[in-house]
C-alpha cells in the first residue's frame, strides 16, 4: 500500500513536468485521459494511490506551465494573463525572475490555502446555496467589474462581444476539449505571430534572481487569499480573472507582484477545489473531475493529500527554477524566429489532432481576435469573456 502510494507520487511527479513543459498539454486533457484510463490504472494501484498520482502531477504541472509561458507565451488557462508581464520581463533578460516569482507565487499559495481550508469546512456548505442563487448577478458584476478602466471604449466593447459570441460557439459545438483552441489561439498562437511580425530577439538571460522583499509579498498574498476562495466554486472565473479583479480592487501592483499574485491565486484555487469536490460535490478543476470518478474523500485522507502537497510543491519549485536556469542560459543563442515557427507549427498540429477541423476553425479566429487585440493595444484580459459570457448565459435566471 505505502510503496504503490509512493510510486505513484513520483509517476505524477514525473509526467507533472513533461506535461507543464510541453505547450498544449493542459491538466483537463490528461486528466481526461486518465478517467478513460481509470481501469487499467485501478488493476495495478489502489484508488487513494491514483488519486494522489492526479493530485502530484497537477500541484507539478502548475508550477511548471510557467516556463513554456514565459519563454514560449504558449499559456494554460490560468496563465493566460501571466504571459504579458512575463514576457516583459523576458525581453529585459529577467525571465529567471520571472519564473521565481511566479514559482514562489504558487509555494506560498500553497501553505496560504491550510490557513484557508479551515473556514471552508465551517461556511461553504452553508453559504452556497445563496451564491448559487446570486451566480448570474455577482458574474454580471464581475464582468462589468473587468470592463472598467478600459481605455478606448468602443474597440474594448467590440472585442468583448466578439469573444463571447466565439466563447459560445466553441463551447456549444461537438469539439473534443473546446479550450486547447480557443485558448491557444487567442493567447498563444497570436501572441506568437505577432513576436514573428516584430522580428523579436531574445537578449541574453540575468543568472542572477530579484527576490521579492516581504513588503513585496505580503500584499500579493493578502489579496490571493481574499479572491481565491470564490474562484473555487464561481464558474466563469478563472485564476487570471482573479488576479485582475483583486489587483483593481486592492489598487495597482507592480509586474512582479502581479506574477507573484497570479501564482499565488493559481495553486490556491487548485487545492481548494479539492475541498470543494469534498463539501459541495462540485469539481472546478479537471484534475478534481477526475478524482470524482475514482471515489469520494474522507477528511482523514485529505489531510494526507495536503501533506504530499506540500512535498511536491517544494520539489516542484526547485525544480521549476533549475530547469529555468538551464534553458534562459542557452534560449538567447537560440534561432527564435525558428523556435516560433516550430511552436507554431506543433500548436496547430496538435490541435487538429485532439480538436479535430472544426478545432482548427475555432483556432483560426481565435488567433484573429488575439491579434486584433495586440494590434489596437487593448488589454488581453478582455479575451477571457470568451469563458465568462456563455457562464453568465448559462446562469440565467429570467
Amino acid at each position: 500500500m505505502i510503496l504503490e502510494i509512493i510510486v505513484g507520487i513520483i509517476i505524477g511527479f514525473i509526467l507533472g513536468i513533461i506535461a507543464g513543459l510541453i505547450p498544449g498539454l493542459h491538466i483537463n486533457l490528461i486528466s481526461s485521459l486518465i478517467i478513460v484510463s481509470l481501469p487499467f490504472l485501478l488493476h495495478y494501484f489502489s484508488p487513494f494511490a491514483v488519486i494522489l498520482f492526479i493530485v502530484s502531477m497537477s500541484i507539478t504541472t502548475v508550477f511548471l506551465d510557467f516556463i513554456p509561458s514565459t519563454f514560449l507565451g504558449a499559456p494554460e488557462e490560468d496563465t493566460a494573463l501571466s504571459i504579458l508581464p512575463s514576457h516583459e520581463l523576458l525581453m529585459k533578460g529577467k525571465a529567471n525572475t520571472a519564473i521565481f516569482v511566479s514559482s514562489l507565487g504558487s509555494l506560498i499559495g500553497i501553505f496560504a490555502s491550510f490557513a484557508i481550508i479551515p473556514l471552508f469546512f465551517l461556511f461553504l456548505e452553508s453559504t452556497y446555496p445563496f451564491f448559487e442563487k446570486m451566480m448570474f448577478f455577482l458574474l454580471v458584476w464581475i464582468a462589468i467589474f473587468l470592463l472598467m478602466n478600459n481605455k478606448n471604449l468602443k474597440i474594448v466593447l467590440i472585442i468583448c462581444i466578439l469573444a463571447s459570441f466565439l466563447g459560445i460557439a466553441a463551447l456549444n459545438q461537438s469539439t473534443n476539449q473546446p479550450l486547447l483552441p480557443l485558448l491557444t489561439g487567442l493567447f498563444g498562437t497570436s501572441g506568437i505571430i505577432f513576436s514573428i511580425n516584430q522580428k523579436t530577439k531574445i537578449p541574453e538571460q540575468e543568472k542572477t534572481v530579484e527576490i521579492p522583499k516581504i513588503k513585496e509579498i505580503t500584499k500579493p498574498t493578502l489579496i490571493g487569499m481574499c479572491i481565491s476562495p470564490f474562484c473555487s466554486f464561481l464558474p466563469g472565473l478563472g485564476s487570471s480573472q482573479a488576479t485582475i479583479i483583486g489587483s483593481k480592487i486592492f489598487g495597482n501592483v507592480e509586474r512582479k507582484q502581479f506574477l507573484l499574485m497570479n501564482g499565488i491565486i493559481n495553486m490556491i484555487v487548485s487545492i481548494l477545489s479539492l475541498v470543494t469536490l469534498i463539501l459541495i460535490g462540485k469539481s472546478r478543476t479537471g484534475s478534481a473531475a477526475a478524482i470524482s470518478q475514482i471515489r469520494e474523500i474522507t477528511t482523514n485522507e485529505l489531510v494526507i493529500i495536503l501533506f504530499v502537497i506540500a512535498i511536491v510543491g517544494i520539489l516542484s519549485f526547485t525544480t521549476t527554477n533549475f530547469l529555468s536556469k538551464k534553458i534562459s542560459s542557452k534560449i538567447n543563442k537560440l534561432n527564435y524566429q525558428k523556435i516560433s515557427y516550430i511552436l507554431l507549427i506543433g500548436l496547430t498540429i496538435s490541435t487538429l489532432l485532439i480538436s479535430g477541423p472544426r478545432g482548427m476553425l475555432v483556432l483560426t479566429t481565435s488567433t484573429c481576435l488575439g491579434l486584433a487585440c495586440q494590434y489596437y493595444g487593448t488589454q488581453k484580459n478582455i479575451l477571457m469573456f470568451c469563458l465568462l459570457t456563455p457562464t453568465i448565459l448559462y446562469y440565467w435566471p429570467f
